[in-house]
């Protein structure tokens, strides 16, 4: 898998590379699914949440450009697949929090977390869309659902010179990867690619139902 990305073009960087090698990508899908675990398109991980194409994940990663010693925050931890990556990636000198609303797909991906090896991340549950201030500012934010817009909580608590990551648009129609850089004066904002995410749920998303 981690051939085929390269050789694509979606991972680039010798740091992301590396955490794609390390982290076991089966360990964070359920059973039934991990022969499929390396393929490249989404899976389902039930209560109607995925874990995203390792494409799309490098492609997210890269973008971020996240360094090591960073604190970096994740909005739906899912199975905690994209939560290990940022790990490997900040290593223990930095730090991962990632929010969940659901407390089920919380406990799976913690578990998940702590069964490889990554219990020093913290998974908290609550509205991901109001973003985690008890660790602001964060140098970077990666939101995996599909969301309006940069959620202005999140941008908030963004540092001058942080990045934050989102699929935007609408989950019914078309989204784009965007990565916004924060400045002094706002925002500097690049569209990378089409892409396709469960809608972020929350008082700065979407209502559920």
């Amino acid at each position: 898998m981690v051939e085929e990305l390269v050789r694509w073009g979606y991972l680039r960087t010798p740091r992301v590379i590396e955490a794609f090698r390390r982290v076991p990508r089966e360990e964070f899908v359920p059973p039934s699914l991990r022969r499929y675990a390396y393929e490249d398109h989404p899976l389902s991980i039930g209560l109607g949440q995925t874990i995203s194409a390792p494409s799309m994940i490098a492609l997210m990663l890269e973008s971020l450009e996240v360094e090591r010693g960073q604190r970096v925050l994740e909005v739906g931890t899912g199975s905690g697949y994209n939560a290990a990556l940022l790990a490997e990636l900040v290593t223990r000198e930095g730090r991962v929090v990632s929010i969940e609303r659901l407390p089920r797909l919380a406990s799976f991906g913690r578990e998940n977390l702590r069964r490889t090896g990554y219990d020093w991340v913290e998974v908290v549950v609550g509205d991901g869309t109001c973003g985690y201030e008890p660790g602001a500012p964060w140098d970077r934010i990666l939101i995996t659902a599909c969301s309006p817009g940069f959620p202005p909580p999140l941008l908030d608590q963004l540092r001058v010179g942080g990045r934050i990551g989102a699929p935007i648009g609408h989950f019914y129609h078309t989204q784009v990867w965007k990565v916004a850089e924060k400045g002094e004066e706002g925002l500097r904002v690049q569209s990378f690619t089409p892409c396709s995410f469960v809608p972020l749920v929350g008082k700065y998303g979407w209502r559920e139902g």
